[in-house]
C-alpha cells in the first residue's frame, strides 16, 4: 500500500511508502557544472537485494510545468544496498564513489520528479509516459520556490514540491529525508542521513598526475581511512577500458594492506609499442570489495597519450604553409567557368558543386568521422584543430553527451537557425559508401555538408551561437573568442565557406550588414548571414592555405565536390564582389607566389623587415586585422622596409607580375 507523506516543515513533494526501499536523498543542482549530482536509495534492513526496481527520471518542466515524460532510467538487478542500507548513484566526482556511476548533467535541476518502480529498464524507454502502476515511491521537485511539476504530482498523487534552493546555499544542498520528512541540507552521500549506522571503511585511490604518455611507469596509491582490522585487505582492480587493454600495460591487479596499516602502493608501466593507436583513456575500477570497505572514488579515467602520432608537413591555420599540398580537382572541374561573369558565373559554379548526379550527402552523424580527418591538427595525428580558439584539442575529447565543457564539437559556419537545416531522426553514421542524393533546392541538406562544419571548441561554438561575422563583436555580430589567441586564422576560411553555402544551395545569401535571421514571421529563416563587405576583406587577409587545401582534397573523397573559393580564392571578388560582371579565367586565379621563393625576415620584427625573392617591381601592403591598409610601398628586389606600425598582428599582402600572397606578421 502507497502512503503519502505530509511534510509541514518545509516545501516538499513524495511519495513514500511501508516499502522496504524509499528515495531518502537527491542532490540535482551542484555549483559549477553539475559534476556531482547524485540520488540515494535507503532500504529498512541492510544489503537488501535491489534485484526487479528500476530507478525513472521524468521532465516535469514543460510549460506550464505539464511534462510527464522519462528522459533516464536505470535498471537495478544485481545490486543491494550496503551494511547500512545505502545504495548509491551518482557521477564519477561523487565521493564516496557511487555504486552506479551517471553522466555528468544526467540529472534534470527542475521541476522535475524521479520515481522507484518495480520492473526493468526496458519498461521505460525515454519518453515513457508517468505512471503510478507499479509504483513504490516518488519525489517531485524544484529548484525555485515559483515552479512544480503539477502534472507528475497529480499522476504520483503527491500534494506539495519541494525546492532545493530554499535556503541561501543553494546549489551546495541536497533534499534528505530525515526523521520521517525532507529537509534540505548539507549532503550526505552514502551515510545514514542523521549521522547513525556502522562506521565504513573507505579506500582512495590516487595517480601522480591525471594523464601519462607511453613508456610512463608510476605508482597507484591506496589508502583507507581507518586502519585495516582482524585480516588483511585484499583488493583486486582493472584498468581496462575500449581499447586500453592488457597489452598496453604492464603491473599487478592485486594490492593488500596488511592489520593496523592504511596505505600501500603497486607500480603500473605503459607499453611504448611504436604503433600509433591514437589517445587512449585507462578506467581504474574496483573488482567488490570486501564487507565493511567501500570505494571513496573509483571510476577513475586517465588518458594515456599515445607518443607515435604522425606529424604532417604543412603547418596549422595559426602557423600556415602555401604551395605543399595541391588541388586535388581534375584538370576539368572548372572548366566550364572559362570566360563566364555574373549571374551565368555563379550559376555555372552551382552546376558542378550541387550537381544532383555527382555530389553524396552523408549523414549528419558521418560528420563526426570526416572532421577527425579533415580538421586532424598537422602536428598530431590525435589531435582536430578547433577553428576559433586557434588551438588543437584531443580527439577523445569529442561531445557524446550534453556536457560541452573541455569537449568539441561539430560548428556550422552557416548557422542551422539562419539556413532552416535539420537532421532526420534516427540519423546514423553508416560511412563513406553510402550517401542519398542531394541538389541545390534541398537547402535541408546543409545540417550535414562538411564544407561549412569544422571541429570546435563546446563553449566557444556556444559563445558564437547564430550571429553574423564582422569586424567588432557585438550581441548580433562575431568576431573572434574574447580570451586566448585572437590571430583570426579562421576569418578567410570562414568566408569562403559561407560564400560556397551560398552558391551550392538556393535561399542561401550572404549580405551586407546585419541581416534579420527570420523572414516577417518571425519563425521561418531568412537564409541570409553577413556581413558581406568583412567577408571579402576576411578572404584575401587570411589567404588560403595547406591546412584549407588538405581538408577541400579529404571532404571531396566523401561529397564528390569541392569549395571553388579554396581552389579558386578569387572567385568570391567575380561574384560577390567588386569584379561583378567581369570574366573570370582560372588563369587569373593563382593566388600565391607558388613558383618564386618569397621571404619576410625577421617575423616578429620590431622596426624592419626584409622581403627577398622577387626580382622584378611590386607592391606590398599591410592590414590591420580588421581589414583596414595602414601602410602600402612599391619595391623593386630585395627591399627593407621600416615598418612604424603599433604592436600586433598584420597582414601583409605582396604582389608582383600578376600574382600575389599573404603573410602574417607580428610587429613587437
Amino acid at each position: 500500500m502507497i502512503k503519502k507523506l505530509l511534510i509541514f516543515l518545509i516545501a516538499l513533494c513524495s511519495k513514500a511508502s511501508f516499502a522496504q526501499v524509499v528515495i531518502s536523498e537527491i542532490d540535482s543542482d551542484t555549483s559549477g557544472f553539475d559534476t556531482m549530482e547524485f540520488i540515494e536509495l535507503k532500504s529498512s534492513s541492510p544489503n537488501f537485494a535491489l534485484d526487479g526496481y528500476v530507478l525513472v527520471f521524468f521532465n516535469g518542466g514543460s510549460s506550464p510545468y505539464t511534462g510527464t515524460t522519462s528522459y533516464y532510467a536505470i535498471d537495478l538487478d544485481g545490486y543491494a544496498t550496503d551494511i547500512n542500507g545505502n545504495f548509491l548513484i551518482g557521477n564519477s566526482q561523487v565521493s564516496p564513489s557511487p555504486r552506479i556511476v551517471i553522466p555528468n548533467n544526467t540529472i534534470q535541476n527542475g521541476p522535475d520528479g524521479v520515481a522507484l518502480y518495480q520492473g526493468n529498464d526496458s519498461d521505460y524507454p525515454f519518453g515513457t509516459a508517468a505512471t503510478n502502476t507499479n509504483l513504490i515511491n516518488a519525489l517531485a521537485y524544484s529548484n525555485s520556490n515559483t515552479t512544480e511539476p503539477g502534472a507528475l504530482m497529480t499522476i504520483w498523487g503527491l500534494s506539495s514540491c519541494i525546492n532545493e534552493m530554499l535556503n541561501s546555499a543553494g546549489a551546495t544542498q541536497s533534499i534528505q529525508l530525515l526523521g520521517g520528512s525532507f529537509v534540505v541540507a548539507t549532503p550526505t552521500p552514502g551515510v545514514n542521513n542523521d549521522g547513525s549506522g556502522i562506521p565504513i571503511n573507505y579506500v582512495t585511490v590516487s595517480f601522480t598526475q591525471p594523464s601519462y604518455n607511453e613508456g610512463d611507469s608510476f605508482n597507484i596509491t591506496f589508502t583507507t581511512s581507518q586502519p585495516v582490522q582482524n585480516e588483511t585487505l585484499i583488493m583486486n582492480f582493472t584498468l581496462n577500458n575500449g581499447t586500453f587493454s592488457m597489452s598496453d600495460f604492464s603491473g599487478g591487479l592485486t594490492v593488500s594492506i596488511p592489520v593496523g596499516q592504511t596505505t600501500t602502493q603497486t607500480g603500473i608501466t605503459l607499453t611504448n609499442d611504436a604503433i600509433d593507436e591514437g589517445d587512449e583513456e585507462m578506467l581504474f575500477r574496483f573488482q567488490p570489495l570486501p564487507t565493511s570497505y567501500v570505494a571513496n572514488n573509483d571510476n577513475i579515467v586517465v588518458r594515456i597519450y599515445d607518443n607515435d602520432y604522425q606529424v604532417n608537413p604543412w603547418g596549422t591555420p595559426l602557423n600556415p604553409t602555401y604551395g605543399i599540398v595541391s588541388s586535388t580537382a581534375p584538370a576539368s572541374y572548372y572548366s566550364s567557368l572559362e570566360g563566364l561573369s555574373g549571374a551565368a558565373l555563379k550559376q555555372a559554379v552551382q552546376d558542378i558543386i550541387a550537381n544532383p548526379g555527382v555530389v553524396r550527402l552523408h549523414s549528419y552523424a558521418d560528420i563526426w568521422e570526416i572532421l577527425r580527418t579533415a580538421d586532424q591538427n598537422p602536428q598530431n595525428s590525435n589531435q582536430v584543430w578547433c577553428m576559433y580558439i586557434e588551438q588543437p584539442m584531443a580527439k577523445l575529447d569529442q561531445q557524446t553527451g550534453s556536457s560541452i565543457v573541455g569537449k568539441w564539437n561539430r560548428e556550422h559556419i552557416f548557422c542551422q537557425s539562419r539556413g532552416g537545416f535539420e537532421a532526420a531522426m534516427g540519423d546514423t553514421a553508416d560511412g563513406i559508401n553510402v550517401w542519398t542524393t542531394t541538389s541545390a533546392s534541398s537547402t535541408v541538406d546543409g545540417v550535414s555538408d562538411a564544407h561549412h562544419i569544422r571541429a570546435e571548441n563546446g563553449q566557444e561554438n556556444s559563445s558564437r551561437n547564430n550571429k553574423n561575422y564582422g569586424p567588432v563583436a557585438s550581441s548580433t555580430v562575431y568576431a573572434g573568442p574574447s580570451t586566448g589567441p585572437q590571430a583570426g586564422s579562421w576569418k578567410g576560411d570562414v568566408a569562403r565557406a559561407l560564400f560556397y553555402m551560398a552558391v551550392r544551395f538556393n535561399g542561401l545569401n550572404v549580405v551586407n550588414g546585419d541581416p534579420s535571421e527570420y523572414l516577417a514571421d518571425g519563425v521561418t529563416p531568412s537564409g541570409n548571414i553577413g556581413d558581406l563587405a568583412t567577408l571579402l576583406t576576411w578572404n584575401t587577409t587570411d589567404p588560403r592555405d595547406d591546412f584549407e587545401m588538405n581538408r577541400n582534397n579529404y571532404i571531396y573523397t566523401w561529397q564528390m565536390n569541392r569549395n571553388p573559393f579554396i581552389d579558386h580564392p578569387t572567385l568570391a571578388n567575380y561574384i560577390f564582389g567588386a569584379n561583378y560582371g567581369q570574366p573570370w579565367s582560372s588563369t587569373l586565379s593563382t593566388g600565391e607566389f607558388t613558383d618564386l621563393n618569397v621571404r619576410m625576415y625577421p617575423n616578429p620584427a620590431s622596426d624592419r623587415i626584409t622581403i627577398t625573392g622577387v626580382d622584378s617591381e611590386g607592391i606590398v601592403e599591410f592590414y590591420s586585422l580588421t581589414g583596414q591598409k595602414v601602410k602600402t610601398a612599391t619595391f623593386s628586389g630585395n627591399t627593407v622596409f621600416n615598418l612604424d606600425l603599433s604592436s600586433g598582428l598584420y597582414m601583409v599582402k605582396i604582389t608582383s607580375e600578376n600574382k600575389s600572397t599573404t603573410r602574417r606578421l607580428i610587429v613587437k
